[in-house]
């Protein structure tokens, strides 16, 4: 009788170790909780920019940039009338306004990875600038802005100036539409600037004035 009470003793103590012991089945389980963790993670890691703003019916003419050299893309559509060239240019006239995210192969030898691009295709609005004359004097600091009303909401414009010679000696007009600087030399200066809304662009003569 006391051997078939120690039997029954040990066999409930292995029983009541089993919870403590690690399953091999939860472990799994785990794994697969985490996994849609990191398929959301959707930050550019080789990308300088992953988000292109563009304009129905406005041709496009982008550059993918990528952090480092030596890769090249796969050709596909990332947007209803826009590809992707194997040197990362955008090409092609988007043909229906909406918000495009899609996946990019890219590679580097034989090592690929993907990453994702977003394209919003923005109808096209007219837009304008707001002023295009700067007074300015000399050896005193500039400080204004080329300021653009129309444009579509959470889009920056971009500023080239077409011929910086045209510019007065000491100033700048930055990609931002910045008016800086300090100026050397009097005089009034014409300088033509190209402006650029979600890649629909059009010329501006801007007059700098400086006494």
């Amino acid at each position: 009788m006391q051997l078939k009470w120690l039997a029954l003793a040990a066999i409930a103590a292995v029983f009541a170790a089993i919870p403590l012991l690690p399953s091999v089945s939860t472990q799994p389980v785990s794994m697969v909780r985490d996994t849609p963790v990191m398929q959301n993670h959707t930050r550019p890691q080789l990308l300088v920019e992953n988000i292109f703003h563009v304009t129905e019916g406005v041709e496009v003419d982008e550059r993918v940039l990528t952090v480092d050299s030596g890769y090249y893309f796969q050709r596909k559509e990332v947007a209803p009338g826009v590809g992707i060239s194997e040197i990362g240019f955008l090409y092609g006239t988007p043909n229906r306004a909406g918000t495009y995210t899609s996946t990019l192969k890219i590679c580097k030898g034989d090592t690929c990875t993907r990453e994702p691009i977003t394209l919003v295709v923005h109808t096209r609005v007219s837009w304008s600038p707001t002023q295009l004359t700067f007074p300015g004097r000399v050896h005193v600091m500039m400080d204004s802005e080329i300021e653009i009303e129309g444009a579509p909401r959470g889009v920056l414009p971009t500023f080239t100036v077409i011929d910086p010679r045209q510019l007065p000696p000491g100033v700048t007009i930055g990609p931002d539409g910045h008016v800086g600087g300090v100026p050397e030399k009097p005089g009034v200066y014409t300088v033509p600037v190209q402006v650029c809304v979600a890649s629909d662009c059009s010329g501006i003569v801007v007059r700098i004035i400086i006494a």
